[in-house]
């Protein structure tokens, strides 16, 4: 897998600043990943997000973007701004949609969803065998066309 440049990844209030590449790791159905730290302009970290290339049970579960926000630096829309970031680089990799998965009760997260345009799809139990269970059990699923 070619991971390409992110230096690109950044808007007049955040960047994306790469920490961390990983490739696919077929025998656990992991797809190619970015991880990344979200930064202000002067370098503050506010959160972390990361971009997982590719489509299937465990994308669709877990998403092809997660994020977290610190919470001092919550409610200024970072997620969301990160998710837009995201989305260009997702189609560089030629990715026609992406999947974004949150806790039930999660209601930040699926409003930074609704906020990017993406569609709800459904509520999935999250299988006993998935990295996220116990955790959550389940997931509220989301779709943006790129």
């Amino acid at each position: 897998m070619i991971f390409y440049r992110t230096d690109d990844l950044y808007d007049e209030e955040i960047v994306l600043k790469l920490a961390i590449t990983c490739e696919e790791i077929p025998t656990k159905q992991y797809v190619p990943a970015y991880f990344f730290d979200i930064c202000l302009l002067n370098g503050t970290i506010v959160g972390a997000c990361d971009l997982r290339i590719g489509h299937n049970e465990k994308t669709y579960i877990g998403g092809n973007i997660g994020y977290r926000i610190s919470e001092a630096y919550r409610g200024h829309h970072y997620a969301a701004r990160a998710c837009e970031l995201l989305f260009k680089l997702a189609k560089r990799h030629g990715l026609e949609y992406v999947i974004i998965a949150c806790g039930v009760d999660n209601i930040s997260s699926y409003k930074t969803c609704l906020s990017v345009g993406c569609e709800f799809i459904e509520i999935k139990d999250v299988p006993e065998t998935s990295d996220l269970y116990p955790k959550l059990k389940q997931v509220r699923i989301y779709k943006k066309i790129l």
